[in-house]
This record gives structure tokens, sequence and C-alpha cells, in this order.
């Protein structure tokens, strides 16, 4: 029944990159949920530090109070003991199958989320794209009065911010673009020229990775970002202009000039000899017409660009990814716009969004807040409503055949891989939980002070489970001490249910 209502929910946006959320929901402030207050409490043996904790709800201003708890397992208790002073802990695990809470502690506390956050962004872009379905792409118009002249006044780069484009390696790229151009009889250019109104580059520069993004950018930028939105603009116009050249297509200058926003034309008032007004006319003057397109690409790999992005824990990727939400028409061309889509999509898939706080796509940002129940909400729909990487399947299939689009973008744990920059199938995993014997598919999420972890973990009896464990500390506090606790009480988990 729950897939049931989410599929029909998804379905009745017929498209969701156009979702966006309404102007209360920036992504700056706490989200309140108007839901009757509830009463928490936990009935358990725990330590001082835990009992405290648990048994003293708290209410973030304005919103709901705790939910009741569900106790914690003796082996989860006995992990926590390893807790260095000073961390605050939140916890929950569920049954994937009906969503059942089957244990927890300050599940509903809004904590950061560090590099976890990269699970909301890569399964928002998936939702928009439609998985492996999706894509994104680049374009080259034309003034409409200049269609089919080999001498145009100017060349227009469009794009929707597709993090694949690459200056000339294969289909995506600005070499075929200008290779299409010419096909198409263009052989001068009197200008270059950016469309940059449909994504602000100069919003994300206030995000902790404080890169531009603008609506064409190249993936050669993923590994040296430009410092700047003009910088960007002065690469990709030497890009450009060098590869329309070798094309065999002259252009006066590289400099790459913003475009003019399309106005839309509205045609004269006319009127009768008594004066009455007259249908408006339907032709529209050439000049007036909408720029047409020459060349066309698409970045086609949504779905392995989102895994070398939450494997690795790619900050920079996970920022491009961000950006392709923001594009209008679908976002508002903002950082902030970004994230308000993304918290739009949470609400559709049914995501208790009660205290959290998107600021980026990468995590880095310590003003983000997450909690153990919205990560857990968004583990359970992007299992019973996967993208397939190949043929269509039911969820627990699809699971078992590592075929799930969002799941597989989580990193293997104990896969052994050594790897630089965590590369391979076990990323930022591979050498958590070795030799434990779990099948464990989960993102970590590491800042100072900060360590999360959450996904997804077959427990000993079969059940398939998904958790989120969140710590925040000190910024000097043992990292390794609390990816130690997180590993027992994963272990304890699977043993427990």
């Amino acid at each position: 029944m729950r897939r049931a209502l989410l599929l029909a929910l998804l379905l009745g946006n017929s498209s969701l990159s156009q979702t966006t959320a309404p102007a209360a929901a920036a992504p700056a402030t706490a989200l309140p949920v108007p839901v009757a207050p509830v009463t928490a409490a936990l009935a358990t043996v725990v330590p001082a530090q835990i009992k405290k904790e648990a048994t003293n709800p708290q209410t973030v201003p304005g919103e709901v109070t705790l939910k009741p708890e569900k106790p914690l397992v003796p082996g989860v208790v006995a992990a926590l003991r390893g807790l260095p002073a000073g961390v605050k802990y939140a916890v929950l695990v569920r049954n994937v199958r009906d969503g059942q809470v089957l244990e927890s502690s300050n599940a509903d506390r809004p904590l950061i989320p560090a590099s976890s956050l990269k699970t909301v962004t890569g399964a928002a872009v998936l939702l928009s794209r439609q998985g492996a379905r999706g894509w994104w792409s680049t374009e080259l118009t034309v003034p409409a009065a200049e269609t089919g002249k080999a001498s145009v006044t100017s060349l227009t780069l469009r794009g929707s911010a597709d993090p694949l484009l690459t200056v000339s390696d294969g289909p995506d790229s600005l070499r075929e673009l200008a290779r299409q151009a010419y096909a198409h009889g263009v052989r001068q250019v009197g200008q270059l020229r950016l469309d940059e109104t449909r994504l602000s580059g100069a919003s994300f520069m206030k995000t902790d990775y404080a890169a531009p993004m603008s609506a064409v950018r190249l993936r050669d930028w993923d590994t040296l970002p430009p410092p700047s939105v003009e910088v960007a603009r002065q690469l990709l116009g030497a890009a450009l202009a060098a590869e329309l050249g070798r094309a065999g297509i002259r252009v006066a200058s590289p400099a790459l000039q913003p475009a003019p926003a399309y106005v839309r034309y509205k045609p004269p008032v006319v009127k009768d000899k008594d004066g009455k007004v007259l249908p408006p006319a339907r032709f529209i003057p050439r000049a007036r017409r909408p720029e047409q397109g020459v060349a066309s690409v698409r970045g086609t790999g949504v779905v392995p660009y989102v895994w070398s992005t939450l494997r690795p824990s790619d900050n920079a990727q996970a920022e491009s990814l961000l950006a392709t939400l923001a594009v209008r028409p679908g976002g508002d061309g903002t950082l902030k716009g970004a994230a308000a889509h993304e918290m739009a999509l949470l609400r559709k898939l049914g995501v208790n969004v009660t205290g959290l706080r998107l600021t980026d796509g990468s995590g880095l940002g310590r003003e983000n807040r997450l909690t153990p129940r919205a990560l857990t909400d968004l583990m359970k729909v992007m299992y019973d409503l996967p993208y397939p990487v190949g043929k269509s399947g039911l969820p627990a299939q699809l699971y078992h055949d590592h075929q799930n689009a969002f799941v597989e973008a989580l990193p293997l744990a104990g896969t052994g891989e050594d790897l630089p920059e965590h590369g391979g199938r076990g990323g930022t995993m591979a050498l958590r939980l070795v030799g434990s014997g779990l099948d464990v598919r989960a993102k970590t999420g590491t800042l100072p002070g900060v360590s999360s972890l959450t996904g997804y973990v077959r427990a000993k009896s079969g059940r398939l489970l998904t958790f989120a464990i969140m710590m925040n500390g000190p910024e000097t506090v043992d990292l390794l001490a609390l990816r130690a606790v997180q590993d027992r009480m994963v272990q304890a988990m699977a043993a427990a249910h």
C-alpha cells in the first residue's frame, strides 16, 4: 500500500524536475510540520549519558515534540559506552520491508550530517532525471533570422549544467558541438555568447566549497575549479573558440559574452475603424523569434556520475549535481532554489522534514541539519521505488542483484580496497567492517567533530534493515573512535534483528 501511494505521488507530477518548493520553504530555516505533539519515553537500562538524553525529549522551537523511542538493543547500548565525552548522538533502525522502527534514540534530533547529506543530493538528482533514462543537454543556437546562413552575428552556448560535458572527449563535448555546427553550415561567427539566465553561478560561491557553477561547465574543472564566474567564462570561451576553429569555423573573438535574456514577443494592439481591438496577429517577426539550434549534445551517464560522487564522497561532483537541480525552468537558477527543490522532493516522497536544513550539496557546510528519521525515511523510499540499473524488477530482487541505482551509489563495506581517493566499489567503506561477513551499503559523513553513517545492512535473520547513526562532538574529538563505535553498533543491529 505504501509503495503504491508513493508511486501515485510521483506519477501525479509529469515532471519532477519542474517541482519547486513554496516560498515559505527556504532552506536556511527549519521547516515546521504541524503535527500534534507526543511524549517521548525510553524504558530500558542504559548508561547515564544515554538515559539522560533519551528520557528528556527536546522540542525544536515551533515544531513537534520527539516521537516515542524504541529501546536500543543491549549490543548497541554497549557500543555507545565507547563514545568520547561531549559527543551527541542520534540513531534509528527500521525494517525495510514494512518500515517498522526497531530501535531508536534521539531520532528526531537535527545534527550536522557531513557527507551523509550526499544521499539527499544523489536521490534528488535520480528522481529529477528519472534514473538511468535521464540526461543533461548542451546546445549551440543562432538568431532565428540567421538560420541556415554561413555567417552569423552570434553563436550562443546554452546548457542544463551538464557535469559530464568535456572539451574534446566523446559525444558529450564542445568538439562534438563544433562538428555539428559546421555540418549545419556555420562557417563564420561574429560573437560567442553564453546563456547565463538559467543558473546564477555566483550564488554557489556561498557554499563552503566556494566554486562557481554555470549552466555550461566542463568536467575537466572537477579537479581544479575556476576561482570565479569570470574566469570560468574566459576558460569556456577559449575552449569553445578553439574547437570551433578546429572544425573549420572562424570566430572573430574567443571572448564569451553574456547572452541577452529572451523577451517574449507581444504583438502591437490593432483596432478596426470603429476602435474595436482586433485579435492579435499570429505572425512573429523573425528577428523576435527564439534562437534556433544548430548543435546539441547529451550527457547520459546520470547514474554512473551519481555513483562516482557518493562512493568516494566527491565534494566537487556533489556541488555540480546540486547545480543541475537549480537550472531553470525546473529551478529558479540559484543555490537557495536548488535546496528548496530538494526539500520539495523530500516532502513529495513523504520524508519527515522536521528540523531539516539544506545549504549545499556536499555536506561541507556545518549549517546543514538532518535527522535519523529523515535519512531512514529516504532510504526506505529509495528501496521501495527503485530506479533499476538494468532490467526492471521488484525492490527485493533489485537489491539482491545490486541493480538498484540509488543503493549501488552507497559505498560497500569491507571490500578491502585501499585505493587513492577512495576509488573502487568500496569507496569510503572499503576498509571498514572488513571480515565481518555483513552486507553493508552505507554512506559515510566526516567533518571535524562530526561522523555519520546511513544505509542498509542485512541482518543475521535475513531481514534487510535501514539505519542512520549521527554523531556530533567537539572538533578535536577522535573520529576513528566514533567510526569504531558506529561499526560495533551496525554489527549489534545485524545480530539482534
